[in-house]
């Protein structure tokens, strides 16, 4: 079954030690079923004492824990803090300055009036931005607040946070500064026009969290109109990195791309992206499924871009439902809903199935119920071996548009990408339990920042060759190949 969730809390209270000792306080914790992992003395005196106690603790606990502790003679609690509410007290990130301005002479230089010859050296010359500015290393996070985990439409506002979070790891990963931007419209067209508006600060758009499937027609409007890279995160990130676990699973069971038959579940923004991926890296024999069952050709469907997969999937013309789509499938790729797929239908799978389950929280099958009969699984969960994160992706394919200077990212770059991401594991640390590097792995950004710039300069979109790059090695190296 799956791990149950826990919850860490802090308890401030303060302890009347003639009345009551901190052991019936620890007893109270336990009976609950409570841990304290940490106490902290803030203050003491003869009479009392006052300590911030971090207990770990299930969700029904939580409801739990206040009354006993409430009930215990000569203890007053005074308050509950969750310490994931205390990393955001104010926002995760701040803006600093790269230099002190510490006298005048400093002042004239940043602001009036040493700055405006650089001003008017970039009126004269718009790409001098990309030297002059912070446009070079910053990328907007953008969101509309309609697609928020697995929140849904929450809004603006209750975006934030995740924006925030994402702009830090930009910068701790990859050293790209990121701003969180939350737009309060829903419309498109209101969404693409403010977006142009606001893009001449900026290097780089990342989107997330936008629903679909207006999300398509965002990226792809914005990817037209604009000249700096414009990424939709829940697609293509998703994608990169579900095509990094494809191919060392791949390694594994010693089967090549082009002849596995393999079930995509769930056709939304992340589906989408992760067949056209999937086709891209030379899969032939793919089956989508959603609600509706197996996308077939001679259907017609309300959303354009399931006609499009319908169009470039399943040309054997199967019909009928998933349990129908598992018959011999060597690998089953969800990002639909939890509990989708049934443990029968994983024994009608090929040999040495491989399951990427990535609903969240709950995934399309229980892991630990599916491992004794697969030969890899993964999910989006962080408590369970091979997670599917997108924070693999991002940064280092940022890293490298920027450095490069490319007016977009492509399909080449994210091929480069998911391939910089699988070899970063090596053959001798490549195992069923270890198919995607971790996100703390430096090697990661560094390997993907320089096979997407490579793959830039290849494909054209570069409009500045790093110096390393040039009259180097990395520009004849051949990208390895994934079969």
């Amino acid at each position: 079954m799956l791990k149950s969730s826990s919850n860490s809390l802090i308890l401030r209270i303060e302890l009347d030690q003639k009345v009551t000792t901190f052991g019936e306080v620890a007893n109270a914790v336990s009976l609950v079923g409570g841990d304290i992992v940490a106490i902290d003395v803030i203050r003491s005196d003869k009479q009392s004492t006052t300590r911030d106690i971090t207990v770990n603790l299930g969700e029904q606990a939580e409801e739990l824990i206040a009354d006993r502790i409430r009930m215990l003679p000569g203890v007053v609690l005074h308050h509950i803090s969750d310490p994931t509410f205390l990393v955001h007290l104010g926002g995760k990130i701040e803006i600093q300055p790269k230099i002190p301005v510490k006298n005048r002479d400093d002042l004239s230089k940043v602001y009036t009036p040493g700055v405006a010859k650089v001003c008017m050296a970039i009126h004269e010359n718009p790409d001098k931005a990309f030297t002059l500015t912070i446009k070079r290393n910053t990328v907007a996070v953008i969101s509309d607040g309609t697609a928020v985990l697995g929140l849904g439409d929450i809004g603006p506002e209750a975006a934030m946070p995740v924006m925030e979070g994402k702009a830090m790891l930009f910068k701790q990963l990859a050293g790209v500064d990121a701003v969180p931007i939350c737009l309060n419209t829903k419309d498109t067209e209101d969404i693409i026009r403010t977006i142009k508006n606001i893009a001449p600060a900026f290097g780089g758009i990342n989107l997330e969290d936008i629903s679909s499937p207006r999300c398509f027609e965002i990226e792809s409007r914005l990817k037209e109109e604009l000249d700096i890279p414009v990424f939709h995160d829940d697609q293509h990130g998703t994608a990169v990195v579900v095509l990094a676990g494809l191919i060392n699973s791949l390694r594994l069971t010693k089967k090549r791309i082009e002849d596995i038959r393999i079930v995509v579940v769930g056709i939304g923004a992340a589906g989408v992206s992760i067949i056209k991926m999937l086709l891209g890296a030379g899969a032939k024999t793919i089956l989508a499924v959603d609600r509706q069952g197996i996308l077939t050709r001679d259907n017609t469907y309300e959303n354009p871009l399931w006609d499009w997969v319908a169009q470039n999937t399943n040309q054997e013309d199967r019909k009928g439902s998933l349990s129908d789509a598992m018959n011999g499938a060597d690998v089953f790729i969800g990002v639909s809903g939890p509990n989708v797929l049934k443990l029968e239908e994983v024994h009608r799978m090929a040999s040495d199935p491989i399951i990427f389950a990535m609903a969240n929280p709950t995934p399309e099958i229980d892991p630990e119920s599916a491992a004794p009969y697969v030969r890899v699984i993964a999910t989006g969960r962080s408590d369970f071996p091979n997670q599917i994160n997108n924070v693999l992706c991002f940064p280092g394919i940022f890293r490298g548009a920027l450095d490069c200077r490319a007016s977009q990212i492509n399909e080449e770059m994210k091929l480069a990408a998911s391939k910089a991401i699988a070899f970063t594991v090596t053959d001798d640390e490549l195992n069923e339990q270890y198919i995607i590097p971790s996100i703390f792995n430096e090697k990661v950004v560094q390997e993907i920042r320089d096979q997407v710039v490579q793959a830039a300069i290849q494909t054209g979109v570069a409009r500045r060759i790093p110096p390393e790059f040039k009259g180097s090695k990395l520009l004849e190296r051949k990208l390895t190949p994934i079969s």
